[in-house]
């Protein structure tokens, strides 16, 4: 379990593909401080399972489900990645509850930028779009963020100028794939409105 507060801008270091997968590499400097062999780590919104600590930093192995479902696909040498421990027993949470398992990938919509602050609207599917709420949470890229707008496929959050310059979100361009988890309980609300739905 995470909280969505990144501890650490951090970058891939290498990329070996080992099919049906690949193993991801990154150079980290916070994480890597306690880390051990099976640890879980979240990367950009997805948890990861330490495999392997060598000079190049920590690695990951990637499975094609999740190539293909999240942006680690096209992880590249030099990518930057948000990186954060998972919580321990006792620890504040300062975002929401992140679990680390991506909903849908989303994509950069439309980027204003106002001085240092930015608000950005992600394009979704209109299925993960209907457990938003404004004033609801999300974690973007493993980043915990409020909801501003919500509307039938896309929503918007506003960035102030400390995660911009800290996490990946700065750097996005329209048009830019991002991980996607909506908020665990909406999650659970809507299953039982749908289960009550089929049995209706």
């Amino acid at each position: 379990m995470f909280s969505g507060l990144v501890e650490e801008l951090a970058v891939v270091s290498d990329v070996t593909d080992i099919s049906p997968g690949r193993r991801l590499t990154i150079k980290s400097t916070i994480a890597a401080t306690d880390a051990q062999i099976g640890d879980s780590i979240c990367v950009n919104g997805c948890c990861l399972t330490v495999v392997e600590i060598n000079e190049q930093g920590l690695a990951f192995d990637a499975g094609p489900e999740t190539l293909k479902r999240t942006n680690l696909g096209d992880f590249q040498i030099g990518t930057h990645v948000n990186l954060e421990r998972s919580l321990a027993l006792g620890d504040r949470l300062g975002g929401h509850l992140v679990t680390g398992h991506v909903d849908d990938l989303g994509v950069l919509d439309q980027r204003e930028d106002q001085n240092e602050w930015s608000t950005f609207w992600f394009k979704v599917s209109a299925n993960v779009a209907r457990q938003m709420a404004s004033k609801g949470s999300v974690a973007v890229d493993g980043v915990s963020l409020t909801l501003v707008d919500v509307e039938q496929d896309r929503f918007s959050v506003a960035l102030i100028p400390h995660t911009l310059s800290v996490t990946t979100l700065g750097q996005k361009k329209v048009g830019d794939t991002v991980n996607i988890e909506t908020d665990l309980l909406a999650k659970y609300v809507q299953r039982q409105l749908e289960f009550r739905s089929e049995t209706a």
